[in-house]
């Protein structure tokens, strides 16, 4: 484990060492947090709630969204499949850890740096500007980290699967560009879960993208409340397991599948 360790406090080091990205990157999430807000403004105009959320929640609902987004997301991927391309691969499997776990504690590493240096104050910036609510329960401040925690493995074992794919189709750029923009539409970021028509939302709940990031965004609003947030919790849960039987079935097929295209 000890090795896993210093993987997540590496890749937080090296992350620190670029910051500067990140600081211009608080300033992108505010410009998209400040358009949406004035969208969704204007949508409800005299109207006190729709969906069961006011212009307050719904606004407090768009910054956590992107800015809980600055920690879950990792370009794994991308990773994986340039280290395939490259033929860097070859010479990780034979490196004394567990290729995918270490991918995945690179990307936990990245994300603490996200949540440090890019979510919390972007949060504190984007309140200065724009009416957010926040919870004064601790109750409610613990769900929501645990929901983002599950966020994190969620997405994190989706890439590793967009990843993986790689081994098998060689160049899976336009597969990984897809992913992405599937997540963002039907993860709840770009507009809440209840918006979408009830045949939609049915069709949703049998896939994970939702326990991305509606859910901790609803937990955070205090949209769910009381047994619905255990049952968001838990639905995060199930599939957290879920998903690590396809990502392991693909990678003991990736293994016999490999291909040096390079090094």
């Amino acid at each position: 484990m000890a090795k896993y360790i210093e993987m997540i406090r590496i890749r937080f080091l090296m992350m620190l060492a670029y910051r500067t990205n990140y600081y211009s990157g608080i300033l992108i999430y505010s410009i998209n947090i400040g358009a949406y807000y004035f969208l969704w403004s204007a949508i409800y105009g005299d109207k006190g709630t729709i969906q069961g959320l006011s212009v307050l929640q719904m606004t407090t609902y768009i910054a956590v969204a992107w800015m809980a987004r600055a920690f879950y997301f990792n370009n794994i991927d991308r990773e994986i499949a340039t280290e395939i391309k490259e033929g860097k691969v070859a010479v990780e499997l034979i490196r004394p850890y567990h290729y995918l776990r270490m991918k995945m504690m690179q990307a936990l590493g990245e994300g603490i740096f996200r949540l440090l240096f890019f979510s919390v104050p972007g949060m504190v910036i984007v309140s200065l500007f724009f009416p957010l609510e926040f919870s004064s329960s601790i109750t409610t401040w613990l769900w929501f980290f645990v929901s983002i925690v599950f966020s994190f493995i969620i997405n994190t074992q989706i890439n590793l699967l967009a990843g993986v794919t790689t081994f098998f189709l060689f160049n899976n750029d336009g597969l990984i560009r897809a992913k992405r923009v599937v997540i963002d539409l039907f993860s709840g970021l770009l507009l809440p879960i209840s918006f979408y028509p009830v045949w939609a939302q049915d069709v949703m709940s049998f896939f994970p993208f939702q326990a991305i990031s509606y859910i901790p965004s609803m937990i955070f609003t205090e949209g769910f409340q009381g047994s619905e947030i255990v049952q968001a919790i838990l639905v995060q849960g199930i599939w957290s397991l879920v998903l690590i039987l396809p990502v392991q079935f693909l990678w003991v097929l990736a293994k016999k599948q490999l291909i040096v295209q390079g090094g």
